[in-house]
């Protein structure tokens, strides 16, 4: 059972959450996992879409017609709910999240209430994280800048992997090496690097990355591939990857599948390499 949490810098758009989506569906379909992706942002969508249409906020019938006061509580709210009162198990968590897969894959989609309540229940992410990671094989967190440096903090800390998700800018690259040598975790073998919307014929390739960077395991990478970006925009993630499964090797869409897998390998691979060392 492990915590692996995708970092970036900020708000750079790093594809850091579309990450999340390619590789936790692709583990869910080829392994024996049982995955939960928790969204730690504030009205974030972007999870969301790639996985169910967006439907209208349901509302209490009270006794002379609808409660505008009262919503149904679900997910993140429920659960912190439960957490007060102390009547939280880890079995309980499956009850809050949206089901894709049975038994491999679940979403704990982001905070859609006031930002006021958003600031006092952020807090409670790390003892969620830890709790869920009693009940899942793994927990994939959405580190969302939003938490702040003490809360984000405590979730690294937390962690037992961290991908650290880079676009293919030289400044954004640049950006990290600097970066990583004020947060340690960033400077660790708990970290691996990943760059998002990859372009092959840029010349900023996973060689030239690697080496640029003084890196001794070659950089993951999420290359842009057009089905999957229409794919997350129309809820229909799930089929994409239930129908590329078992694409041919020659076809235009066989280079994304491969790295992807290729990602989750290499992180089921670190994963195994620290605990062996611990």
């Amino acid at each position: 059972m492990s915590v692996v949490t995708f970092w970036n810098n900020k708000r750079e758009e790093t594809g850091k959450t579309l990450a999340i989506v390619a590789i936790a569906t692709h583990m869910a379909i080829e392994h024996n996992s049982r995955i939960l992706v928790i969204s730690t942002g504030h009205k974030d969508t972007t999870l969301d879409r790639c996985f169910w249409e967006e439907k209208k906020k349901r509302k209490n019938l009270g006794l002379f017609g609808p409660n505008t006061n009262i919503t149904i509580e679900d997910g993140i709210v429920g659960l912190e709910t439960l957490m007060k009162s102390n009547r939280v198990s880890p079995e309980q968590i499956t009850n809050y999240t949206k089901i894709i897969f049975k038994d491999r894959l679940e979403i704990l989609p982001s905070f859609k209430g006031e930002k006021i309540e958003y600031e006092e229940m952020k807090v409670n992410y790390p003892d969620i994280i830890s709790l869920a990671n009693n009940y899942y094989d793994l927990v994939f967190v959405d580190l969302d800048d939003e938490l702040g440096d003490k809360v984000s903090n405590q979730i690294l800390e937390k962690s037992n992997l961290v991908v650290a998700c880079l676009s293919q800018r030289l400044a954004s690259i640049n950006n990290f090496m600097r970066i990583r040598e004020e947060i340690p975790v960033l400077n660790s073998s708990k970290t691996l690097l990943l760059i998002g919307r990859y372009d092959k014929y840029s010349k900023y390739t996973i060689k030239n990355i690697t080496r640029y960077m003084g890196e001794k395991n070659k950089v993951s990478t999420i290359p842009y591939n057009t089905l999957f970006f229409e794919a997350c925009e129309e809820a229909k993630v799930p089929d994409l990857f239930l129908r590329l499964r078992r694409i041919d090797e020659d076809d235009r869409n066989g280079i994304f599948m491969s790295e992807i897998k290729r990602a989750a390998d290499n992180i089921m691979y670190r994963l195994q390499d620290l605990a062996m060392k611990m």
